[in-house]
């Protein structure tokens, strides 16, 4: 294969180890469980204090599949503990990229442990470069295998112990055929509709209502309080005998939440869905229209109005208006 001037920078990294990694924790019972519960093992050697004591370690302790997950920075990217490193240790991926090869065909790793963990040992790791292979040709294309080696040691006083090695490696490709897009008409794409509401004879009134233009708020011909979501019975006096009123539609923002993710179409994000207190007293969800999410206020009047979707569903929407 060719031999490429740029993959002299590569290569010069070979060998090269970064800093530590520190865990946020100490090797701790807690997230043991934890871990035992996910991953559905149940091993009394790691969950059982009382069974622990008769073995060769006298005590509980930590899974050897779970080395890795000591030194995860959890929930945000590159959130180490002080004293980490900022090195980055995948730059030699970053530079193969900007040459070219985007991609990744596999990945591989290998776990392997020194010995068991036991509670209150305090974990990092290292990284070294271990090896970039010459271009390898594949059936989707050519690229560079890149092996990296994670060496996991406990803090001693006497001096640090290895505990465990983690190795990965992963090929970073060029694709030697890229489809072309297949060109569509926008008559041939079909258009996703809104979903429709399910409709029973408790709720009826209420979509024929918005149908109409009127906002039907079900009303007990009994007791004359007024319900929502509609029911087949009073939530009041229990009766059977109910009708509906209609509504002005005035209300105010009693509560509200603004979806982001995940987009799902034909809905526009954001998306803002409101909890709106009607002037008669009862409350209903409905989607907001005519204002900037960030400029949605708990307590702001709003108004309802009839939007038709797809040519066949009428829905109430609320728009802010001005007190």
């Amino acid at each position: 294969m060719t031999d490429y001037a740029w993959l002299s920078e590569v290569r010069s990294m070979v060998g090269r180890e970064y800093g530590r990694i520190y865990a946020w924790d100490e090797v701790n019972p807690a997230m043991v469980r934890q871990w035992c519960e996910a991953m559905g093992v149940d091993n009394p050697l790691y969950t059982d204090p009382e069974y622990a004591a008769t073995t060769e370690f006298g005590e509980v302790v930590a899974p050897p599949a779970m080395l890795q997950a000591w030194c995860l920075e959890g929930m945000h990217m590159n959130n180490y503990p002080p004293g980490s490193t900022d090195e980055n240790p995948y730059e030699v991926l970053g530079l193969i990229e900007a040459q070219g090869y985007p991609a990744v065909v596999a990945v591989n790793s290998e776990l392997t442990f020194d010995r068991y963990v036991r509670m209150g040992e305090k974990l990092y790791y290292t990284t070294l470069i271990k090896e970039v292979s010459e271009e390898k040709a594949t059936a989707l294309g050519t690229g560079f295998f890149v092996t990296q080696v994670m060496s996991f040691f406990s803090e001693k006083p006497e001096g640090d112990e290895k505990v465990g090695e983690l190795m990965f490696r992963v090929i970073k490709f060029k694709p030697a055929n890229q489809p072309k897009p297949v060109e569509k008409s926008e008559s041939a794409v079909p258009k996703i509709k809104r979903p429709k509401p399910g409709i029973s004879d408790d709720t009826r009134f209420f979509w024929e209502g918005c149908e109409a233009g009127e906002l039907r708020i079900q009303q007990c011909n009994s007791c004359n309080k007024l319900q929502h979501p509609p029911g087949p019975v009073c939530s009041h006096c229990h009766s059977f005998e109910l009708g509906y009123h209609v509504s002005k539609g005035s209300g105010e923002l009693y509560s509200f939440v603004v979806m982001h993710y995940p987009e799902v179409p034909p809905f526009d994000y954001p998306n803002p869905i409101g909890l709106i207190q009607l002037d008669e007293g009862v409350r209903l969800p409905a989607g907001l229209v005519g204002v900037e999410p960030s400029a949605l206020e708990i307590g702001q009047r709003v108004q309802v109005e009839f939007h038709t979707f797809d040519d066949e569903m009428t829905l109430p929407l609320f728009r802010p208006v001005s007190a």
